[in-house]
C-alpha cells in the first residue's frame, strides 16, 4: 500500500523540482536541516496520503503549466509585466517564483546587480543596468520577510539572523538554458535587511580585445607585454570599471597546454576551463597574500591576483613577477600613470617596480548608443567647454558630427544599450623606469608616457564619441567618476 502513496510534501518536492524552484537538502522537506516547506511556502502543511498515480499526472500538468509561463519570459518588457503580474495577486502570490521572475527580469535586461532596498512602508526593486540604478518593482512590505528568507535559503544562509551581514551565493538555471552564478550580499538596516545579488554569467568567454573596445595600438602594446616571459600586467580603474573582464579575457588568451595557470580571486566571478582558481577566504586564513605564497608551491607559469589590496600583497606580487612569473592584477587607482606611485605608497622600492611592471591599463565602461534611435546631433557648448578644459583646441576640432540615442522602446527610453570600455595603455619604456627611479609624481610620469605614445582615456573617449560608438555626455561622465 505504501508503494501507490506519497504524502503531499513529497508530491510538493517534485514539483517545485521539476519548475526549478526548489532544491532541498535534508531530510523532511528542510535546508540543511533548518527551515520546513512550511516556511518557505507560508502555508501550514499536513501530510495525507494521495494515491500516487493522482500525484504523478497533477506533477506534470504544474510542471508544464509553469515551463509555459516562463517561457514567456522573453524580453525585458515581458520580464516586467510577468513580474507586476505576480505582484498583483497580493497574498495569493507565490514568493518561490516572484524571487526566480525578479532574476529572469533583471537577465533579460542585461542588469548586473539586483538591489531589494527596504523602505518605510515598501520594499524598492532596483537594477544596475548598463552601470546606471533603476527603478524596476515595488514590493509590499508585508513580504519582505518572506522574500529576504528565499534568497537566504537559496545560499544555505542563517534564516533565523537578522542583526548581523551575511554572504552567499547560488547557481540558477533560467528557462534559456544560460546558468547564472548569483553572488548575495544582506545587511541589516533601519527599514529591515537590504539584499543586493550579483548576477555572474559566463559571458566572459565571449570577449576579445576587439570586443572589449581597445585600438589596433593599445591591443598592440598589449599582446607584447603579454607575449613576455615574466613582469606584472595591471588592469586599473575604480569599482565597476571591467578590470575583472580585462584580465579574464587576456587569461583566456594565455590558457594553452603548454603552461600552467592559477588564479587567486574574491569572488570567482567567471569559470575557466583549464585554469586553476582559487576562491579566498579570510575566515579560514585564506587571504590574497596567503594565496599567493601557496601558489607559488604549485609550479605555475602565469598568476592571477584578483586584487592589489595591501603592501603584503603587493610586495609578494612583484617579488613573484622578478623570479620569472607573469603576474596579472588590479589596482584601484584613477588612471594609469597614478598606478606607479601607487605601488610606491605601499612601500615597494622604485627599482622592484621599474624591473617588474609591463604595462599598465586604465579603463572605464561607457554607455553604447542604441543603435535603434541613434540619430545625430552636434556638440553643445557646455560639452565643447568642458573638453577644452582636458583637452587641446585641435582634437576638439576633428569631428564635426556626435550622435546620441533619441531614446525607443529597445533600450527602455535611455538612448543607451550595452556597454564599451574606453582605455589608456601606458607600456613602461626606458624613460618612464628612468622617472619611477627618480620618484617623479604621476602628472611628469603621464607626460612622459604621451610622448611615447600613450593615448589618454578622454582622448580615447572623445574618438569612441565621434565614431558614434558613445556620446560626450558619457565620456564626460566617466571622467569624473
Amino acid at each position: 500500500m505504501l508503494d501507490n502513496k506519497v504524502t503531499l510534501e513529497a508530491y510538493l518536492r517534485g514539483v517545485a523540482s521539476k519548475v526549478g524552484s526548489w532544491r532541498p537538502t535534508g531530510a523532511g522537506g528542510r535546508y540543511n536541516g533548518r527551515v520546513k516547506l512550511s516556511d518557505i511556502t507560508g502555508v501550514r502543511i499536513k501530510k495525507v496520503a494521495v494515491v500516487a498515480q493522482v500525484v504523478a499526472s497533477s506533477a506534470v500538468a504544474v510542471g508544464a503549466a509553469a515551463v509555459v509561463a516562463a517561457t514567456r519570459v522573453a524580453s525585458p518588457h515581458n520580464s516586467h509585466s510577468i513580474v507586476e503580474h505576480e505582484l498583483e495577486k497580493g497574498t495569493e502570490l507565490s514568493v518561490i517564483r516572484l524571487v526566480d521572475l525578479l532574476i529572469e527580469r533583471a537577465q533579460a535586461a542585461h542588469a548586473s546587480d539586483i538591489h531589494l532596498d527596504p523602505r518605510a512602508g515598501s520594499v524598492v526593486v532596483r537594477l544596475r543596468i548598463d552601470g546606471i540604478l533603476q527603478d524596476a518593482h515595488t514590493l509590499p512590505s508585508s513580504i519582505h520577510h518572506e522574500v529576504i528568507s528565499r534568497i537566504k535559503i537559496l545560499c544555505g544562509l542563517r534564516t533565523d539572523e537578522h542583526q548581523a551581514a551575511q554572504d552567499g551565493r547560488f547557481r540558477i538555471t533560467l528557462e534559456s538554458a544560460l546558468s547564472v552564478d548569483v553572488r548575495v550580499s544582506i545587511v541589516p538596516t533601519y527599514h529591515g535587511e537590504n539584499a543586493v545579488l550579483r548576477l555572474l554569467s559566463d559571458q566572459a568567454e565571449e570577449f576579445t580585445l576587439e570586443t572589449l573596445g581597445l585600438t589596433p595600438e593599445n591591443r598592440a602594446k598589449i599582446l607584447r607585454a603579454i607575449n613576455k616571459p615574466h613582469g606584472m600586467i595591471l588592469a586599473t580603474g575604480p569599482t565597476g570599471s571591467g578590470k575583472t573582464t580585462t584580465l579574464y579575457t587576456l587569461v583566456k588568451m594565455l590558457n594553452v597546454p603548454a603552461v600552467s595557470i592559477i588564479t587567486v580571486e574574491d569572488p570567482i566571478e567567471y569559470s575557466i576551463s583549464g585554469i586553476n582558481q582559487i576562491q579566498i577566504n579570510p575566515r579560514t586564513g585564506l587571504t590574497f597574500a596567503n594565496g599567493l605564497r601557496s601558489i607559488l608551491r604549485q609550479d605555475p607559469n602565469i598568476i592571477m591576483v584578483g586584487e592589489i589590496r595591501d603592501t603584503e600583497t603587493a610586495g609578494l606580487a612583484v617579488n613573484t613577477a622578478l623570479t620569472g612569473h607573469l603576474v596579472l592584477s588590479t589596482l584601484h587607482t584613477n588612471d594609469a600613470p597614478t598606478t606607479l606611485p601607487r605601488l610606491l605608497d605601499m612601500k615597494i622600492e622604485p627599482y622592484l617596480i621599474a624591473s617588474t611592471v609591463n604595462i599598465a591599463i586604465g579603463q572605464r565602461l561607457v554607455r553604447r548608443i542604441c543603435k535603434q534611435c541613434k540619430e545625430e546631433r552636434p556638440m553643445t557648448s557646455a560639452e565643447a567647454g568642458s573638453l577644452s578644459e582636458i583637452m587641446s583646441a585641435e582634437l576638439i576640432e576633428l569631428p564635426g558630427v556626435f550622435y546620441a540615442g533619441s531614446g525607443c522602446e529597445a533600450c527602455a527610453g535611455t538612448g543607451y544599450r550595452g556597454r564599451a570600455g574606453i582605455h589608456e595603455v601606458m607600456e613602461i619604456d626606458n624613460d618612464i623606469r628612468e622617472a619611477i627611479l627618480h620618484k617623479t609624481s604621476a602628472r611628469e610620469i603621464r607626460d612622459v608616457a604621451i610622448r611615447q605614445g600613450m593615448t589618454p582615456l578622454v582622448v580615447d573617449g572623445f574618438h569612441k564619441a565621434a565614431q558614434g560608438l558613445t556620446t560626450i555626455e558619457e565620456v564626460l561622465r566617466t571622467r569624473y567618476e
